[in-house]
């Protein structure tokens, strides 16, 4: 194993020479555009090689799971994949009531009187009537994976979050800092603030996963700028589910009714007339969608674009993108 890094040093680049330099890897987008599927993808490329990777989700759909054909992930880290040369993907699904029973256990000693409460109820509560307590919870246990040493040397090479979408990404990535600065002393005081610390340091990079659709890409915009005002870094803009256009341009229906000529289809009024309607409808989108990509190119972010998988997503579609996003990260 390589040696061993000092802890604010941003993870480098990975044995075949490809960049993804942060050590904390937090995808976030729009509800449906495809991020869980990119943190699995991402987890399995910076796990090449002999690395090891954890792949955490925090949201409790076990999307992750369903993903690897495994059964639901409980809160323990364990081996889902194995990547290519040897590497490994751990994934943990935490819990914030588990989380909240390891903290207490880890800064009070209250281990069988956590427990204890957890029978009465009062965990539950505490984590209800107190939302950011929930995300205070769920994003110390990554950061604890983060920067966790064995003999001097990091247990994971990287780490991937399945973070909450877009239009809550803000919030959950900055209640540590609000947490910190409300508390005046004590554990919660010290754990958030090293949270709040790691979030706007170079080891974590927030990459932001979109489709080329009107309400995605504002959604990302808008969450770009959000994160840019809490100081948290943005890593790469990623454009899921792309396909080249099935036209260069606009055909006529006398071009149409030529070249169905040509290879002996039906040249009647009715199928030239839809199939000029369709024709329509591609150039109107494909101009949408060079619309919304110069919207991207402008906020001046790495660009990855991820090919629409036709058969859906399985391990082998995993290993699709996960290609994609190595082959992008010069």
């Amino acid at each position: 194993m390589r040696a061993s890094k000092e802890p604010g040093e941003p993870a480098a680049a990975d044995r075949a020479g490809n960049t993804w330099p942060a050590r904390l890897h937090v995808i976030t987008g729009k509800g449906g555009t495809g991020k869980t599927t990119v943190a699995a993808a991402l987890a399995l490329a910076l796990a090449r090689n002999g690395r090891r990777t954890l792949l955490v989700e925090v949201e409790g759909r076990q999307g992750i799971a369903q993903l690897f054909g495994t059964d639901p992930l409980p809160y323990e880290e364990r081996t889902i994949a194995t990547a290519r040369g040897g590497g490994e993907v751990r994934a943990l699904a935490v819990d914030p009531e588990e989380a909240l029973l390891e903290y207490l256990d880890m800064f009070y000693k209250l281990g069988a009187a956590g427990r204890a409460l957890r029978k009465l109820g009062a965990i539950d509560f505490a984590t209800t009537i107190a939302p950011g307590l929930r995300d205070v919870l769920l994003t110390g246990k990554v950061k604890e994976a983060t920067t966790r040493t064995v003999n001097q040397r990091r247990v994971y090479d990287a780490v991937v979050l399945d973070a909450p979408p877009t239009g809550r990404i803000g919030p959950f990535l900055n209640v540590t800092a609000e947490t910190a600065r409300l508390a005046k002393v004590g554990p919660i005081k010290t754990q958030s603030e090293g949270v709040a610390a790691l979030l706007r340091s170079p080891m974590t990079a927030v990459h932001l996963v979109t489709l080329l659709e009107e309400m995605p890409v504002q959604e990302t915009i808008d969450a770009i700028a959000e994160l840019g005002k809490l100081g948290i870094p943005v890593g790469r803009l990623i454009l899921n589910a792309t396909r080249p256009p099935l036209l260069a341009g606009m055909v006529t229906q006398a071009e149409l009714r030529r070249g169905l000529a040509a290879v002996g289809l039906p040249t009647d009024r009715a199928t030239i007339a839809g199939l000029h309607a369709e024709a329509r409808d591609q150039a109107i989108r494909r101009n949408l969608e060079e619309s919304l990509r110069a919207d991207l190119v402008e906020l001046g972010l790495p660009l990855v674009r991820l090919p629409l998988l036709a058969e859906g997503v399985d391990r082998a579609g995993l290993e699709v993108i996960a290609d994609s996003l190595l082959a992008a990260s010069s």
